[in-house]
């Protein structure tokens, strides 16, 4: 495991970074968003906790949204709380989640093709969920994880719990529907889930119990602060 700064009034959350980067056969690059990545780890390690990584293949993933002239990019890139604790971040095999109260599944359309129906990805959300009592979150295209996920009775996680993702109507207006391997939208409401959005670009994050979703990349500072306040409480 990678070292981390411990705060012992705080609790360990774990982020998991897609490791795939290309989107389909459109020629296109994707991998795990970094202002999506940034603005939550900012936010939890304010609230004192710690922060670690995953990526599902290991070691730092490809990367979208990046932003050099962005101070805070490059902050976070340099941070070996960040930055570096992504170069070495082990698989999702390797993690043990019984050390976590709180998951968060950070977006990029990668993640709709090795996030999900991942084995070992369903195996932290349910440890975390419900044997942690802990908090799952997601953002975007993060929330192709938590599809298919069971939990220990055999129901579906997102059974009636209200969600959002990106939408299928975002997906179509860029052009990419036909482009990722199914509709996240859909995925999510033939689960059960209560699926809810915004106008396109516009912030939404729903809270649902100890599950946090956000829409798009608008969404993350408010994901953020979502889980914040729920670790408090767990």
């Amino acid at each position: 495991m990678p070292t981390t700064q411990t705060n012992p009034s705080g609790h360990k959350v774990l982020f998991v970074l897609t490791s795939h980067g290309e989107l389909g056969d459109s020629g296109q690059r994707t991998g795990f968003h970094l202002g999506e990545t940034i603005e939550p780890w900012r936010i939890l390690r304010d609230a004192g906790h710690t922060v670690e990584f995953t990526s599902v293949r290991g070691g730092r993933p490809p990367m979208i949204g990046h932003d050099p002239a962005d101070p805070a990019h490059t902050a976070f890139l340099a941070d070996p709380a960040g930055g570096g604790l992504v170069d070495t971040a082990p698989r999702p095999e390797d993690v043990d989640p019984a050390a976590y109260r709180g998951v968060y599944f950070v977006g990029g359309h990668g993640t709709m093709w090795d996030f999900h129906e991942h084995p070992a990805l369903h195996r932290i959300v349910r440890a975390v969920y419900e044997e942690n009592g802990g908090v799952v979150a997601a953002l975007c295209h993060g929330p192709a994880a938590l599809v298919g996920v069971r939990l220990a009775g055999g129901g579906p996680l997102l059974d009636g719990q209200a969600v959002t993702s990106f939408s299928h109507e975002g997906e179509t207006a860029r052009h990419l529907d036909t482009v990722v391997p199914f509709s996240l939208q859909h995925a999510l409401e033939k689960d059960g889930a209560v699926y809810t959005c915004a106008p396109d670009r516009h912030p939404h994050v729903v809270v649902s119990g100890r599950l946090v979703t956000g829409q798009n990349p608008q969404s993350a500072d408010g994901l953020g602060r979502r889980m914040a306040e729920l670790l408090a409480t767990v």
